[in-house]
């Protein structure tokens, strides 16, 4: 078994710490009905990972996709959702919690007629440039297909599938 020494961090290696009010983050756009609100980025955590509360509109999801790098967690603050994660599909009430490990297809679905909340991460970080770039090709409208399937995979994801139906 190989091991490596650990030494201090110095001050150069240090992260700084974020404390942040409830309405306080890096707001973005994904699709239609859906704001994303980053507490951390991957560029604040030196790659490590992102966290973000996603803001989903009534019957709201994102399309069925995968991550070829980064695994994601969703932890569900309020609503009920349908998530798909490989072939098989889940309710999920408030407070209830999903992993979603890179290379499995999946995606979401708020169940009810309200918006709703999940927090969600992703690790490795670094997703939030995804969102940058995807939110003002989706966000007015019905996307072009291939250019929402040529961005996902600029990022190390593909487009696999229209969003969950209710049933």
């Amino acid at each position: 078994m190989h091991t490596t020494a650990q030494t201090p961090a110095t001050d150069d290696d240090l992260l700084s710490p974020r404390v942040l009010e409830p309405d306080e983050g890096m707001r973005l756009q994904s699709g239609p009905g859906r704001d994303l609100v980053f507490k951390l980025t991957g560029d604040q955590t030196d790659g490590l990972l992102e966290y973000f509360i996603v803001e989903v509109a009534p019957h709201g999801g994102p399309p069925l996709h995968v991550h070829h790098f980064q695994h994601e967690t969703i932890h569900v603050i309020n609503g009920t959702f349908k998530v798909r994660i490989g072939d098989d599909c889940h309710h999920l009430e408030q407070g209830a919690f999903a992993f979603l490990p890179k290379g499995l297809p999946h995606a979401f679905l708020n169940l009810t007629a309200e918006p709703a909340e999940v927090l969600v991460t992703y690790v490795p970080g670094g997703g939030h440039r995804f969102y940058e770039e995807l939110g003002p090709l989706t966000r007015n409208g019905t996307p072009d297909r291939a250019a929402a399937a040529a961005c996902f995979e600029r990022h190390g994801m593909s487009l696999l599938g229209p969003p969950l139906s209710p049933d």
